[in-house]
């Protein structure tokens, strides 16, 4: 591990301008950054610890959004009333995540900033079509995500919130890694009052996407077998010793399949 300079802000105004006058990196729960840093696969010349800062943190519902600070904990809201009357799937797939170390660490705004091919988050985030919040602006999901390890974010912009809209139903059904608990193919399926369906899914690809060919099947008809009759193609895929692109194709169907029949 290489040597670092630690800063530790009280107020988000500090964490912005210790990061744009040092180009260093933002700490959040830290289960992906420093366990780069240790493996000398990351090195950041200044740390700025985000977790000082009280206002990142906390759940409340407003109106039909539900907003979760960006340093809140998985294990907070998985365990959080608020989001288990407001947001069920969210709660549960907190509780999936990992296990006891990295819910009780992690956190939500530090896993949308790495945003891992396989984390849970980004399908969630995607498949609701939320709102993540900055220290400079609001970013629709659709604009955030931009390939392996890339989001929108600039270099000294934090994320502050997400706003998750308050929907009709919603599921996510994780295909995990039995060692890390990472996502082999995660898919996240919601549906609003009003029909739209969105269908993400993390873990197959280089970044979330989103599943158009089993949204517009569900906007037809919502039943598990629409979902798990959709053939979705490998091309882009991934493939690895945990399994061929083709193997994670056919377990994208079978999630949003389990996902779908789950919402009923």
């Amino acid at each position: 591990m290489y040597a670092v300079d630690y800063q530790q802000p009280k107020s988000l105004a500090d964490a912005a301008a210790m990061l744009a006058s040092t180009g260093g990196r933002p700490l959040a729960g830290g289960q992906s950054l420093i366990a780069a840093m240790k493996l000398r696969l990351s090195q950041p010349g200044t740390l700025v610890d985000l977790s000082g800062i009280a206002d990142l943190r906390g759940i409340r519902r407003d109106g039909e959004r539900l907003v979760v600070g960006a340093m809140t904990r998985h294990a907070e809201i998985a365990s959080s009333d608020v989001v288990k009357a407001s947001m069920p799937a969210l709660s549960q797939l907190a509780e999936g995540i990992g296990d006891r170390q990295v819910r009780n660490m992690g956190t939500l705004g530090g896993s949308l900033a790495n945003n891992d091919p396989a984390a849970d988050w980004p399908a969630a985030v995607l498949g609701t079509g939320a709102t993540v919040r900055t220290n400079q602006r609001a970013i629709a999901a659709d604009e955030f995500f931009k390939g392996m390890f890339e989001t929108a974010l600039g270099p000294d912009e934090i994320i502050t919130a997400v706003d998750f809209p308050v929907l009709e139903r919603a599921a996510y059904a994780k295909f995990p890694n039995p060692a890390s608990r990472f996502a082999l193919v995660g898919v996240f399926v919601s549906r609003s009052a009003n029909g739209d369906v969105r269908v993400a899914v993390t873990g197959a690809a280089p970044s979330v996407f989103r599943a158009t060919a089993i949204e517009n099947a569900l906007a037809q008809s919502f039943t598990p077998g629409t979902a798990k009759g959709v053939t979705v193609g490998a091309n882009g895929l991934n493939s690895d010793l945990h399994g061929s692109a083709e193997y994670r194709a056919h377990l994208i169907s079978v999630m949003a399949s389990r996902a779908v029949a789950a919402m009923a």
